[in-house]
């Protein structure tokens, strides 16, 4: 398989690839089978890395999704300079290594002040730019984001390091009011914004909905990303709420090791249920749907990597979906949702991409142990 592009399957076609200083020069379709599958390297939407990597200390005392916050409060008092840039790095080349070629990672912002890991994140990228491209987002919860004394303050730092503005819904008092404030800032200082929202499997969890319509009302379509949508899957009024996300153009991004992780959880009793978004019922409705790693070895996932293939290929067997028709979800998709360029496996184009041993995409996911090979400026790493 080593850096042989001869016969590799380019949606679902059988085809040669050549090379020329760095850039795809030639596609061209040939009789066979494929011995592996290509695609353009991965984007995921949607990390953690101020988290990453504190699963040995960060141990969460009550189960679910609010145990696992409060067991991150609590691990604050370690995430010195030094910590936080030792575990950042680990992250970012660890999805290096997987073939990631951008990242939005959500930082902690739960006080005005700013706090250590933005700070930290930023020299970080800097020292990955032109092979990671990594990107910041704020995640302040709603009660201070939306607070008219603190959310000015937060969102102009924000606006000044070109980030996007992020923030936690879940069921808030006054959630419209809060809502249309941070709507008003990001609106003021043309900024993306990105939400965790409807994390929990309450059917009256519906800030996804007022994400949406608050969208429209501000003229933000295509400029807002969500994360999670668990509560849609439970909902008995989710085909509406879905029509209107799409109506505002949204993006969904699913987590798949997170939310099967963290919902339905009870000590000593198995889940019954997923917690996953209904993936087939979004796309359909016309809401673009992404995967992303979410957290890696922390209190809210203690296992997993940064590794978009590999949600590809849970998210596919946990929501019973076929592969070939949802690449785009982890590649793509969300270039597009992050306002980046997609990478595209063409003529002129970068040479970018992943190769993973296989006929096919259903044959390349089938073994997580697949040999895959990364190329970045038409050197194979």
């Amino acid at each position: 398989m080593k850096g042989d592009l001869g016969a590799v399957n380019l949606n679902g076609q059988t085809v040669a690839i050549t090379l020329d200083q760095g850039r795809i020069a030639t596609v061209i379709p040939v009789p066979g089978p494929a011995m592996s599958v290509i695609l353009p390297l991965p984007v995921d939407p949607h990390v953690h890395l101020d988290k990453s990597f504190t699963s040995s200390r960060a141990k969460a005392l009550k189960p679910g999704l609010f145990g696992a916050i409060e067991a991150m409060a609590a691990d604050k008092v370690n995430w010195t300079p030094a910590d936080l840039r030792v575990r950042i790095t680990r992250g970012v080349a660890e999805a290096y290594a997987n073939g990631l070629s951008a990242m939005r990672t959500h930082v902690d912002w739960t006080e005005p002040q700013v706090p250590p890991a933005w700070e930290i994140m930023a020299e970080v990228a800097a020292d990955w730019r032109g092979r990671v491209d990594l990107h910041r987002a704020s995640l302040t919860s709603l009660d201070l984001l939306g607070d008219p004394d603190h959310g000015p303050g937060i969102a102009a730092r924000v606006a000044h390091d070109g980030a996007t503005l992020g923030c936690f819904i879940y069921r808030n008092d006054h959630l419209p009011e809060k809502l249309a404030r941070v709507f008003a800032l990001a609106s003021n200082h043309s900024l993306r914004l990105d939400f965790h929202v409807d994390e929990g499997l309450e059917v009256e969890a519906a800030g996804i909905d007022e994400v949406a319509r608050q969208t429209i009302q501000h003229s933000m379509q295509g400029r807002v990303l969500c994360g999670h949508g668990c509560a849609l899957s439970v909902r008995p009024d989710a085909d509406r709420a879905m029509a209107l996300m799409a109506k505002a153009g949204l993006a969904l991004t699913i987590l798949p090791t997170t939310n099967l992780h963290l919902q339905d959880m009870t000590p000593g009793r198995t889940p019954r249920l997923r917690g996953m978004a209904p993936a087939q019922e979004l796309r359909a409705a016309g809401v673009t749907v992404l995967f992303g790693a979410d957290n890696v070895r922390d209190a809210f996932y203690p296992s997993g990597s940064h590794d978009a293939v590999e949600m590809l290929r849970l998210a596919c067997l946990t929501l019973r979906l076929d592969p070939t028709e949802w690449l785009g979800a982890i590649t793509t998709d969300p270039a597009a949702s992050l306002g980046l360029t997609p990478a595209q496996i063409t003529p002129g184009a970068p040479a970018d991409f992943l190769t993973i041993k296989g006929a096919d995409l259903p044959e390349a996911l089938s073994s997580a142990r697949a040999p895959r090979q990364i190329t970045r400026a038409g050197v194979l790493q």
